[in-house]
């Protein structure tokens, strides 16, 4: 049981350092293993994102978390380029495969893409008219200090939007998927990326012991955002979390 503790432990190590490592390492083969070991369904996801949270007027919108920049894209889509899209993220070489990727999309004069880290963004306060993050939340460090900061830039009336792996909760469905996600997506992935971090172990690790549901929810209320409302996506494998920031809310 020691041992087991142990192997735990180092897998949802989440020191900075460790967790830029990992990311900068498994970059190359990213994009890859996001729609092979998803079926594509990530691209929904995050299309659906841009429609539960659809942009409003002209003020910019941060994708924190960006990785490779998918999220920012689909937002720079789904506003038909009128909106400046910020794209921040600590992992240099996600980074640059965003902006190759921007540029591909003739996108790269609308999307900024920033080195940064999520506990402590390089933007004023009440910036934002949106404040998203896709599957990069329950890697930072301090999971209060990383939803602050997107409270935080995000204007009055703005909206944090925060899309995570979750749970599927149903008896026959959420046991196969648990046996997917725990065996089949950890050998795939270790495979293909070579990844000398585990990233492919500790992605279902850190799923499976971050919140969600409810319990996330209730800690984005805890930030002071209301309206607070979560969306299972695809049985649940998925979920966003949107909240709207009041004036009174804690950055």
């Amino acid at each position: 049981m020691a041992d087991g503790s142990i192997v735990a432990n180092a897998l949802l190590d989440k020191r900075e350092s460790r967790i830029r490592t990992m990311f900068d390492h498994i970059a190359p083969s990213y994009d890859f293993l996001n729609h092979l070991l998803s079926l594509n369904v990530d691209h929904y996801w995050r299309w659906k994102t841009t429609q539960l949270v659809p942009p409003r007027g002209a003020a910019p919108i941060l994708d924190l978390c960006t990785g490779t920049g998918d999220l920012a894209l689909a937002y720079d889509r789904a506003a038909q380029g009128a909106v400046p899209i910020v794209g921040a993220d600590f992992s240099r070489e996600m980074l640059r495969r965003a902006e190759e990727k921007a540029l591909r999309h003739k996108a790269a004069g609308r999307i900024r893409f920033v080195e940064a880290d999520a506990q402590h963004l390089p933007f004023p306060s009440d910036h934002f008219q949106i404040a998203t993050a896709a599957f990069g939340l329950r890697n930072v460090t301090d999971t209060d200090r990383g939803i602050a900061e997107m409270v935080r830039v995000t204007r009055p009336d703005g909206r944090v939007a925060i899309l995570e792996f979750s749970q599927p909760r149903g008896w026959l469905f959420g046991r196969i998927y648990k046996f997917y996600f725990r065996r089949v997506l950890p050998l795939v992935g270790q495979v293909i990326s070579r990844s000398k971090d585990n990233a492919y172990r500790y992605l279902p690790a850190s799923v499976l012991e971050f919140p969600d549901g409810e319990a996330l929810a209730e800690k984005l209320r805890r930030h002071g955002l209301v309206d607070v409302a979560f969306y299972p996506l695809t049985f649940g494998i998925a979920t966003l979390y949107v909240g709207v920031k009041c004036e009174r809310a804690k950055g």
